[in-house]
């Protein structure tokens, strides 16, 4: 697709109800903008803690041309570094999940790493110089834990830890054993959507849309869906079952066949509890299971989603049997918000396409894309000439500063 040649016009409503200007979705300068500070520098979820469960135990993590690897050492620590050889930058590991036994072994020419990271041996040493086992080690990257989730952040950038950010949502949390959730079994999805990452978001940060586009999920919530704001790097949508002859069978065995672990409180046992985490991520909270799922800039007009569903550590047969109807609503509500991504992405494109008015009921895609114009205030113009982009967007932040 190629973008039309039109500007944005101003929308008969105050700024807080515009949303992105369309230049933002197909602008490749935009675009590595965002890999770089919103994906680079900022934490992103690899898995949960009992995806590691014995030594040597290690999942990887591809986003924006960076390669993440969390492994559980000798000692018990998940750590986190490069999936990247220090002798000629291959992987150290190429699954996506695994054991490493007692060594890691780049797969290229054999140079061998403790789990540690440190270097062991690299293959015929005599060939080589004397190699410090530190300084020739993997090169390790930031990891932090928040309820057993654990995210890694490939360059230091503007969001506190992980733990700290999420720590607002601890006391209505405790009620959920986060920390003892395990493997569905399922492994981790990574599917393709030919579109910008950010159409994605725009569509799942909003239950507006919900009575009209999602039968399965207006039957289970009802009204009684809300989302809130973003604020300090996540957001909080939640929504109680509806009290109703529901209509789908699906929904109807759901919520009849449901029994809350017997923590919860009447209110969060029936009800979807959902933690947004700025800038791709969605933790969905269930009283029968837990998921994430989160969106990847690949490259102009390509993304890659991501996540997996983790079963409460006390699951029995009628839980399971919840488990599997509750990620079927979810698994229908996915393929519809397809389309809805998918119009989102072409409406960039067309010569009539003005910018969009947000309802009081999408405050959280107005309260997104107020946290993406604090990073880019760029946002807030017409798109600048091309290979401009960067350099009046840090203008603006200087003045910005300065003004502080």
């Amino acid at each position: 697709m190629t973008p039309p040649a039109t500007q944005a016009i101003d929308l008969p409503n105050d700024h807080d109800r515009k949303g992105l200007p369309a230049w933002s979705y197909f602008n490749t300068e935009m675009l590595e903008m965002e890999k770089d500070l919103l994906f680079r520098s900022h934490w992103q979820l690899v898995c949960h803690a009992n995806d590691l469960p014995e030594v040597g135990d290690f999942v990887t993590l591809d986003c924006v041309g960076e390669r993440a690897l969390v492994i559980r050492g000798k000692d018990g620590e998940l750590r986190a570094f490069h999936n990247l050889c220090r002798h000629r930058g291959s992987r150290v590991v190429a699954g996506e999940q695994g054991n490493c036994k007692n060594a890691i072994i780049c797969p290229f020419h054999g140079w061998v790493y403790n789990l540690d990271g440190t270097l062991r041996g690299a293959a015929q040493p005599d060939t080589l110089p004397e190699l410090d086992p530190v300084a020739f080690g993997l090169k390790a990257i930031e990891l932090d834990l928040w309820r057993g989730f654990v995210f890694v952040r490939f360059r230091p950038g503007p969001q506190p830890a992980m733990s700290e950010v999420l720590s607002r949502f601890d006391a209505e949390i405790d009620q959920y054993d986060l920390e003892g959730l395990m493997p569905s079994g399922e492994g981790f999805y990574a599917d393709v959507a030919e579109v910008n990452w950010k159409c994605i978001r725009d569509v799942d940060n909003e239950g507006y849309h919900v009575p009209m586009a999602h039968p399965g999920l207006q039957d289970l919530f009802g009204s009684n869906y809300y989302d809130e704001d973003f604020e300090d790097g996540a957001s909080r949508s939640y929504s109680e079952f509806r009290e109703a002859n529901h209509r789908l069978w699906s929904v109807r065995a759901y919520t009849s066949i449901l029994q809350a672990p017997p923590k919860l409180d009447e209110s969060h046992a029936k009800a979807w509890l959902y933690i947004g985490i700025f800038p791709n991520c969605v933790l969905g909270i269930y009283p029968d299971c837990v998921k994430f799922y989160q969106e990847f800039p690949v490259e102009y007009g390509k993304t890659m989603q991501r996540g997996t569903t983790y079963r409460l550590g006390t699951e029995d047969r009628r839980m399971r049997l919840s488990r599997y109807l509750s990620s079927r609503i979810d698994r229908l509500t996915s393929e519809e918000d397809e389309e809805l991504v998918r119009w989102s992405w072409e409406a960039a494109f067309s010569s009539g396409y003005d910018g969009v008015i947000l309802s009081d009921l999408e405050n959280t895609v107005r309260s997104y894309h107020d946290c993406l114009r604090e990073l880019f205030p760029v946002l807030n113009e017409d798109e600048p000439p091309k290979g401009t982009v960067a350099a009046r967007n840090a203008e603006l932040l200087a003045r910005k500063v300065a003004a502080e």
